[in-house]
């Protein structure tokens, strides 16, 4: 038989992201204590510079998500010069429905990939899949930027095609971003460290307004003498055409240079420890690799381990199956959390994607949009979402990065509800009495605490919460409701702006932002049903709220109270 020496059990992976903590104690023949000891460094590790590159490495995936975002809505307007302005009958006016289908492609993909990539990590391993959602961006992007129109394709159609692609790979990175970073994470810092993973988005926001910014002014020449699409001849649609295609083809810079990392991490420790625990077969395995043997071990061998093995009659939490899984959750202490997490995120992307669909009218109120000239039109577009972005999105970000862990996840998110609340009563009831200064100050507000609040806490607390068996999967689920929320808020509550407005001039939107009050004060109930996890191992929260033992630290105690015990009989022996 393959014999076990101590080389141990090791497994593949680990970079300067992403430690493999498994291989630090693979001398350990104890699974549970080397379990025990491997999750103890990961939890009481020092914040350092590994955690900086895990954050830029797990972050790089939203950086390219919000760069995509706002780079389609930059291109949106460029689209109009090159597909609906000069030489054609649209007057320079894209169809409301097109641009909807445009923009709600990418949403419709991404809960088709949180979904699927959520059930998959926990299936086959976060290791195995972390890095192919990065690759189907990158193909996504390059995609867009070939698309063309020609007698054969719409160019409508395949754009949307490339974007629900798209959208399916950066849905996935939710789920898996979310969990590596939590199993990797230490317990002190661990709302800091997925904050700041999150945080990148205003980053990617911030770099899609600097590339169009650099792409308007590069091909001013061919811009600035258009006035209004009417003049938008060939050589201004080419240099708007090119330009689309650089903007969006960027966001896949990013991606390629953070693409490595993903590929080459080890397994969390966690999914080793507790999904995959066929602990025979990887001592046969390992002992068969220390030999010079190669493949696997023959049957036979792991087959005598376990009949050798000496197991005692332990708590093991139960294999991941759907049977499984319906039953746990379905118990209402287990299942209200699911619900609370889904429900937030919901409620939630309601009104944050409502109010990216109202940037237009903001950067109107401010003098930022409306202009006639090609150039100054898309410049000052561009100008003001980084506006908006540096005033609202970043500080919000990073406001939470500096208080999740001291204030607690679900102060947070509760108080972040119930101003948003206030907030968008108030623009909503008093909509046309509010200077146009005072409107602006109001958004950014809402920008602000809907990021210092339940947009981070919602991507958070679902990688904390859940048991290592179902985290990703059940993170996945919250993270689909929020994106079916989003889908929502821009097919249904964006037309409803302009509804029975003669001159489509926004009429409705007190109404709308009444209605996003309402969706605002549901997320306040729904916060009630999500505990708190500020610096609690993921251990520790799973045996409080799922009812799983922590084997390895039983079994630890107990040696350490014999120990005690066994020291107190020597000493009364010697008296």
């Amino acid at each position: 038989m393959a014999e076990v020496t101590q080389e141990g059990i090791k497994t593949s992976g680990g970079n300067a992201a992403f430690h493999n903590y498994v291989n630090d104690f693979a001398h350990i023949t104890d699974p549970y204590e080397r379990r025990r000891l491997a999750l103890e460094k990961i939890d009481n590790a020092s914040f350092g510079w590994y955690h900086v590159r895990a954050i830029c490495v797990a972050g790089i995936g939203f950086m390219t998500d919000s760069f995509d975002i706002f780079a389609i809505n930059i291109a949106t307007s460029i689209f109009v010069y090159v597909y609906w302005g000069y030489g054609t009958d649209h007057k320079g006016k894209m169809p409301s429905s097109t641009q909807t289908l445009i923009k709600v492609s990418t949403s419709v993909g991404t809960v088709i990939g949180q979904l699927l990539f959520g059930w998959i990590a926990d299936v086959v391993g976060r290791k195995k899949i972390y890095g192919v959602e990065l690759m189907i961006i990158i193909a996504a992007t390059i995609g867009q930027t070939m698309t063309g129109e020609s007698k054969a394709i719409n160019f409508v159609a395949v754009l949307v095609f490339w974007r629900i692609v798209m959208g399916i790979g950066i849905g996935g990175d939710y789920p898996l971003s979310s969990i590596i970073t939590s199993e990797f994470a230490t317990t002190k810092w661990r709302g800091a460290i997925m904050a700041a993973v999150f945080a990148n988005q205003g980053w990617g926001q911030l770099l899609g307004g600097i590339v169009s910014v650099i792409c308007v002014a590069g091909y001013r020449d061919a811009l600035e003498y258009a006035e209004g699409y009417s003049e938008c001849d060939h050589r201004c649609q080419k240099a708007c055409d090119q330009m689309w295609r650089i903007l969006i083809g960027f966001g896949a810079v990013p991606a390629i240079a953070a693409l490595y990392f993903r590929l080459t991490i080890p397994e969390t420790p966690r999914y080793t420890f507790d999904v995959s625990r066929d602990i025979e077969k990887a001592a046969a395995d390992s002992g068969q690799f220390v030999s010079g043997a190669i493949g696997n071990a023959p049957d036979a061998d792991v087959n005598e381990l376990r009949e050798t093995a000496t197991h005692e009659e332990e708590y093991e939490p139960p294999k991941a199956s759907w049977k499984d899984f319906w039953a746990h959750f379905g118990q209402w202490k287990h299942g209200k959390i699911l619900l609370g997490t889904a429900g937030s995120w919901f409620f939630l992307d309601v009104a944050y994607y409502g109010l990216g669909l109202n940037n237009s009218v903001i950067l109107a109120t401010i003098g930022y949009a409306g202009q006639t000239n090609v150039y100054r039109n898309l410049h000052n577009i561009s100008v003001g979402n980084i506006i908006i972005t540096c005033a609202g999105a970043i500080p919000g970000y990073w406001f939470s990065v500096a208080t999740l862990d001291i204030v607690g996840r679900k102060p947070v998110q509760l108080l972040g509800f119930i101003i948003l609340t206030i907030l968008f009563c108030i623009i909503g009831f008093a909509y046309h009495k509010l200077p146009s200064g005072g409107l602006f100050a109001l958004y950014i507000l809402c920008q602000l605490f809907c990021n210092w609040g339940p947009n981070t806490t919602t991507f958070i607390v679902p990688g904390e919460i859940f048991p290592t068996r179902y985290r990703s999967t059940a993170h996945g689920m919250s993270a689909a409701s929020g994106k079916v929320g989003a889908i929502i808020a821009q097919c249904v509550l964006g037309p409803l702006i302009n509804h029975n407005c003669p001159k489509k001039d926004n009429c409705w939107l007190n109404h709308v932002m009444e209605i996003f009050a309402l969706f605002m004060l549901c997320g306040i109930g729904t916060t009630l049903l999500i505990p708190e996890t500020k610096r609690q191992t993921l251990e520790e929260l799973c045996e409080k709220h799922h009812g799983e033992i922590d084997i390895a630290k039983q079994r630890y105690q107990q040696a350490q109270a014999n120990l005690v015990a066994s020291d107190d009989g020597s000493n009364e022996k010697m008296v």
